[in-house]
């Protein structure tokens, strides 16, 4: 049989799912990502991540943690599903490559699709568990798909989000439980507080060995209320939020929620601390 091609003209209500896709990745990427280097250079730091790193990054967003990685010399992997986030991944990887050098590569999918044969030595899931009920239990299938792709005894890097009283944004971030009336046991997308043992609650789940773990600051800096409250908006977190009320009730009252963390010269800025835990592969 002869396939046919026919040309289907997206509707109205598609281009603007798209162009809200293509915003908040756009917003990930230029505002709020950044506010996690300093985890990623403290695990690189610690784990002396070098030219002999094979890494692979298990939900990699916008891929800036994987552009760290390469510029210590590592050769990295990356893997997301959303396919905005992996197109802003490949063209920074794109854009840092030097002639002759291996930029790395950012796969849309799960973990298996990131196998090519060698196994990798370290994985991290930079992803922060500990703020969003039902996120730890996502993250437990996709460690199990992906600890198959690293070597024994490789490192296994997860996070989460500090102790509650140690994040200003922890207030923030319940208003996606307000505006939900979810409470923490209800299912994914309502804020719940993060727990001592969250991470090692997963890699135990996930068959792995806990190998020391630290602390990080890791304050969320923006220029104004506007970023502040469009870089909040692009972790996905107040999602349901705005699926159960509507996009200009939710940002009123994280302007109103933000409020108490203006500055007098109209930046915001909330300190906090997440924790790494690196675990092992047996």
């Amino acid at each position: 049989m002869t396939p046919t091609l026919v040309r289907h003209h997206p509707s109205a209500a598609s281009a603007r799912t798209r162009g809200r896709a293509h915003a908040r990745a756009r917003d990930w990427a230029e505002i709020q990502e950044r506010m996690l280097v300093p985890l990623y250079e403290a695990v690189y730091e610690r784990l002396e991540v070098g030219a002999a790193t094979r890494l692979l990054g298990l939900d990699c967003g916008a891929g800036l943690a994987l552009l760290v990685a390469a510029a210590r010399g590592a050769h990295v992997t990356g893997v997301d599903a959303d396919p905005e986030f992996v197109a802003h991944a490949r063209g920074r990887l794109a854009d840092d490559g030097a002639p002759g050098d291996e930029p790395g590569s950012v796969v849309c999918g799960g973990p298996a699709d990131a196998a090519d044969g060698a196994p990798y030595n370290l994985l991290t899931a930079f992803a922060p568990i500990g703020c969003a009920a039902g996120d730890a239990d996502g993250l437990t299938p996709a460690l199990e798909a992906a600890v198959p792709l690293v070597g024994r005894g490789s490192p296994v890097v997860l996070t989460g989000w500090g102790p509650p009283e140690r994040c200003a944004t922890s207030a923030v971030l319940r208003v996606a439980t307000r505006l939900t009336d979810s409470p923490r046991a209800s299912g994914p997308g309502g804020w719940r507080p993060a727990l001592r043992d969250d991470l090692e609650d997963v890699a135990s789940r996930s068959g792995l060995k806990p190998d020391g773990s630290g602390r990080v600051a890791c304050p969320f800096g923006y220029g104004d209320m506007d970023s502040a409250v469009r870089g909040l908006l692009s972790t996905g977190l107040f999602d349901a939020a705005v699926r159960a009320t509507d996009p200009a009730q939710v940002e009123k009252e994280l302007v109103e929620a933000l409020h108490p963390h203006l500055r007098p010269d109209g930046t915001v800025w909330m300190p906090n601390v997440f924790r790494y835990l690196i675990a092992r592969k047996p």
